[in-house]
C-alpha cells in the first residue's frame, strides 16, 4: 500500500474529484482532504491510497505538476507524521504582573 501526499489542491476540490483525478492510473483505495478544523475549509492538501505500488509510481510520474482546477498540484510519497509531543513551554503568561 502506498500513501500519497498530494498538495496545492484548489480549495473547492472534493475527495470524489481527487478519486476522478487519479483514476486513470488505476484504482484508488482511499481518498481524504485535510480539513481546517475551525472553518472546516479544506486546508489544500490531501493524500489518496493505491494498493498497487506501480500504480502510485506511475501516478507521482504522471499526475505531478498537472492541473486540476487551474492549479498545478504536487504528488509524492507521503512521509510519515512525526510524532507531536506533549506540548513544553506555553501556558499563562505575559501582562504587567504586580506581586
Amino acid at each position: 500500500m502506498a500513501k500519497l501526499y498530494v498538495g496545492n489542491l484548489p480549495f473547492e476540490t472534493t475527495e470524489e474529484n481527487l478519486k476522478t483525478f487519479f483514476a486513470e492510473v488505476g484504482p484508488v483505495d482511499r481518498v481524504t482532504i485535510v480539513m481546517d478544523k475551525f472553518t472546516n475549509r479544506s486546508r489544500g492538501f490531501g493524500f489518496v491510497e493505491i494498493n498497487d505500488e506501480a500504480a502510485a509510481k506511475k501516478a507521482i510520474e504522471t499526475l505531478n505538476g498537472r492541473s486540476l482546477g487551474g492549479r498545478s498540484v504536487k504528488v509524492n510519497v507521503a512521509k510519515p507524521q512525526e510524532p507531536r509531543g506533549m506540548g513544553g513551554g506555553g501556558g499563562y503568561g505575559g501582562g504587567n504582573r504586580r506581586f
